[in-house]
């Protein structure tokens, strides 16, 4: 049984693999917004496509064209799948963009010169190789070795290691079998090579598009549970991961403490200083307790925004000295440094709770508590942590810090 394929036919189903691939992803995206990744892609299918149809048409258009053009576009094409998918794990940055397109000039022009001197095609078999295999090796090591990345995009980055491999197979098979590796050459060799090389490239295609669609997922999850200004969680997203996490120090009876703070007199920088001024406090206040919060481990604090100028954070499993403690270096985070970009030195005032999680615990219970304890740090003369006492004891016991 003769297995051996027509070259041209298999040139011909990469060119229809990458044109229909470029159809699907502009009907797919076309309601969307510009994505440059997607866009660097589709480009890259287009000009991938064009090159095979050069290459399959070797013998009738220029040497010129068919083999120095065609691998040109191969390499460019090359380049920019490549920095689609670096763009996609925003890591194509100002540094990684020059040396991509340094590369991409050396192995236009590489190509080129290997060519006008008349070398063998086998060597520009093995030049064309690992000049496209040492573009994958980066994003296949970003998309497989970075850190909380997703099982799809360990995949596709797989996918790409398999391409890599399968053009070095090549590189080194060109190299043994010298003019018998050629292109138009029949044999089993280059036709399972080149079907290997066509079911690649269409997993590759199909997993860079599910990677865009789980990347627009995460990005709308992302604006969903997050305040736009203040890059915080916003008051759904916050009250939802609350409950959860009060759900689970139920079940341990463990504490849970609530902290509510908002801006001294932030009404009065408003109609001083203007509202534009009023929303940059409120973005240098939030960036300045992050970087405070960012001692605690991601799990052991909740930071959101309530509404207008009032925030509150979440300290699961932390008692009332602790939770004080917070409160009053998040008092202090904003106290003791000047802002250098804004107008007007600005305070807060913190109110903290802590109570026992139970299965009937409210998290607006907490609210009220802390809100109680807030109202009492403002009476107090602001810029100050009070800590919310029970009500019996409230007048001999109020603790306040400042």
């Amino acid at each position: 049984m003769d297995f051996n394929l027509d070259m041209k036919t298999v040139f011909m189903s990469l060119v229809f693999g990458h044109i229909f691939t470029v159809i699907l992803i502009t009907a797919y995206r076309r309601s969307s917004g510009k994505d440059r990744s997607v866009n660097t892609f589709i480009l890259a299918k287009w000009l991938q496509a064009i090159a095979w149809a050069m290459l399959m048409f070797r013998g009738v258009l220029p040497e010129i064209m068919s083999i120095v053009l065609a691998n040109t576009l191969l390499f460019v094409g090359a380049a920019l799948e490549t920095a689609a998918l670096l763009i996609l794990q925003q890591a194509f940055t100002r540094r990684i963009r020059r040396w991509h397109f340094l590369y991409t000039i050396v192995c236009v022009t590489g190509f080129a010169a290997i060519y006008l001197f008349g070398v063998s095609e086998s060597t520009r078999i093995v030049y064309a190789s690992i000049g496209t295999t040492l573009f994958l090796i980066y994003p296949v090591y970003r998309m497989t070795r970075e850190p909380g990345a997703s099982p799809l995009k360990r995949l596709v980055g797989y996918l790409y290691g398999v391409v890599a491999v399968s053009l070095l197979s090549r590189a080194a098979a060109a190299l043994q079998l010298g003019s018998q590796a050629g292109l138009f050459t029949v044999g089993l060799y280059q036709t399972f090579s080149f079907i290997a090389l066509y079911l690649i490239m269409i997993l590759g295609n199909i997993g860079f598009v599910l990677l865009s669609k789980e990347q627009a997922d995460a990005d709308l999850l992302r604006m969903a549970s997050y305040d736009e200004m203040t890059g915080v969680l916003n008051r759904r997203t916050f009250i939802v991961q609350s409950r959860n996490h009060i759900h689970r120090l139920a079940k341990q009876g463990r504490l849970v403490s609530f902290i509510l703070f908002d801006v001294d007199a932030y009404k009065t920088i408003n109609d001083t200083y203007g509202h534009f001024t009023g929303d940059r406090v409120l973005t240098d206040m939030a960036n300045r307790i992050r970087q405070c919060l960012s001692g605690l481990a991601a799990d052991k604090y909740l930071f959101g925004r309530y509404g207008g100028d009032e925030f509150a954070v979440l300290l699961p499993d932390t008692d009332e000295q602790q939770a004080t403690e917070w409160a009053e270096a998040l008092r202090r985070t904003i106290a003791d440094t000047l802002p250098d970009i804004l107008p007007v030195a600005y305070t807060i005032s913190l109110g903290v709770a802590t109570v026992q999680a139970t299965a009937d615990i409210q998290l607006n219970t907490l609210y009220v508590l802390s809100d109680q304890a807030l109202y009492e740090a403002k009476r107090a003369g602001r810029n100050r942590v009070a800590v919310h006492m029970p009500q019996s004891h409230a007048s001999e016991n109020s603790q306040e810090i400042h």
